[in-house]
């Protein structure tokens, strides 16, 4: 049997806390906590030069490779996005623009990686905020996922899908046979599943949960959403 690992989705929040503070250490404190073998991360900057080499040392610190996935690019060293954070042997990387006319620029990021002992397919995302965006979104990142579905597959991210019965959420029980996932925004009362975690074939997921803390509630206005895949 395979070896039992975590997979993490976190909006950071651009390392700004609930009560409004810039703190990016206990950002990152909260990240080593919860251990997991990927960590897809959503709102870095890339221009803020403390969080980023903070971000690094961390990463450094706790045998990750730090991924990035820029949406809105001003110049070099000002940019705004996805992050990962892998452990394993990667073999692929790519980045898939999700961006659409009219709205904020948004994307995903590929990594192809061994896991257990295992090939993966993780894909990481924060998705728009209109609902015809997202659904366009949504059908671009299935396509690309039914490319190779003999890989054990992850997507996960901010998804921004507070319709329980809209489509994008249909078509993704759909494929990955699962429904429910816990609340985990905003963080100190959440109510509203943004953050997901979908795993195919959806078998190997054992359980998800939001991380409900202290310290996890006071960090971003999202709670991390944590995976544990068997």
């Amino acid at each position: 049997m395979s070896r039992a690992f975590r997979l993490v989705t976190y909006n950071i929040h651009s390392f700004i806390g609930r009560d409004g503070e810039y703190a990016p250490a206990r950002t990152l404190m909260q990240i080593e906590q919860l251990q997991a073998e990927v960590v897809a991360l959503q709102e870095v900057r890339g221009d803020d030069r403390q969080g980023m080499e903070m971000l690094t040392a961390m990463a450094q610190a706790n045998d990750y490779e730090l991924v990035l996935g820029p949406t809105v690019v001003e110049q070099p060293g000002h940019h705004y996005g996805n992050a990962l954070l892998v452990r394993g042997k990667q073999v692929e990387t790519r980045r898939h623009n999700l961006s659409r006319p009219g709205h904020e620029p948004r994307g995903a990021i590929e990594v192809r990686v061994s896991l257990a002992g295992e090939p993966w397919r993780i894909f990481a995302t924060h998705l728009g905020l209109s609902p015809r965006e997202r659904r366009w979104q949504v059908q671009s990142l299935l396509r690309e996922i039914r490319r190779d579905e003999a890989v054990n597959t992850v997507l996960m991210g901010d998804l921004n899908e507070w319709f329980m019965w809209g489509r994008p959420l249909r078509w993704l029980k759909r494929y990955f046979r699962l429904s429910e996932q816990p609340a985990t925004f905003p963080s100190r009362w959440p109510l509203l599943a943004l953050d997901r975690i979908w795993v195919h074939p959806c078998a190997r997921l054992h359980s998800v949960s939001a991380v409900k803390t202290p310290l996890s509630r006071n960090v971003s206005d999202h709670l991390p959403l944590l995976a544990e895949i068997y």
